[in-house]
């Protein structure tokens, strides 16, 4: 469904929406004072392209990075182009080790996520997991675009806690927002967003990975769809998900 084709929200539900602004707004003023060195992690799925929005505006002291697999979709990087040019800020890209990726290649095969859950943890580790430590180094705090209506591992993500695996704290600005809000504020504010949404992809990841959802499927059925529903976490988010 294209962007500006969505459900408008009714009044009520732009109030709602309008407090819920004002609350994330507050929020990275906030981070970006007390918090830094903060960052963001931006995957450039519609809700980080609203935080990314938001801290372009708002709080321009928090730095943006992005985790680069080597496997993403062509339109995430036409996104990634797309945003340093729109909103003129650099973001840092963070790769896998090149030995890492090679000797698991040469042991497994380039698609061996398909064969097992273990080995496709392994693959988002390489790739995303190990990356992420080497981004959050000497960082206070860091910012993901979570929300609990994206899935039932993610019913209970909180507005902020302490991230005991990286050893800093994690916030995520977006957590009570829905689906409806999140495309409402990349209508009415015209931003970026990734050509695949408008294909039928909700939550967009690497290219292997992922796939178009189908009316009624969960937000996330898209990713890992060959795994069971409680497996479907790349590891970023230990403590509020599954692994």
């Amino acid at each position: 469904m294209l962007a500006r084709n969505r459900p408008e929200l009714s009044l009520e539900e732009r109030a709602a929406q309008k407090r819920k602004i004002e609350s994330v707004k507050t929020l990275l003023v906030k981070i970006e004072k007390d918090f830094a060195p903060a960052v963001f992690a931006c995957s450039f799925g519609a809700e980080d392209m609203v935080l990314l929005d938001l801290i372009a505006r708002f709080a321009p002291g928090i730095g943006i990075f992005t985790l680069d697999t080597g496997r993403l979709p062509e339109e995430t990087y036409a996104l990634v182009k797309k945003v340093a040019e729109h909103y003129g800020v650099k973001i840092h890209a963070y790769f896998p080790q090149a030995q890492s990726v090679e000797e698991y290649l040469l042991q497994y095969g380039p698609n061996a996520f398909y064969e097992s859950v273990q080995l496709r943890k392994a693959c988002c580790h390489m790739r995303k997991v190990e990356p992420l430590k080497r981004a959050l180094q000497a960082k206070k705090s860091w910012i993901s675009g979570m929300r609990r209506e994206q899935s039932a591992t993610r019913s209970e993500v909180p507005d902020t806690e302490f991230d005991e695996s990286n050893g800093l704290q994690k916030f995520n600005p977006l957590y009570d927002w829905t689906e409806k809000e999140v495309w409402a504020y990349v209508v009415a504010n015209d931003v970026p967003y990734n050509a695949l949404h408008d294909k039928g992809y909700a939550s967009i990841g690497c290219a292997p990975c992922t796939r178009a959802i189908t009316l009624g499927e969960d937000l996330r059925a898209g990713r890992w769809w060959w795994e069971n529903e409680q497996s479907k976490e790349c590891g970023l988010h230990r403590k509020s998900e599954a692994a």
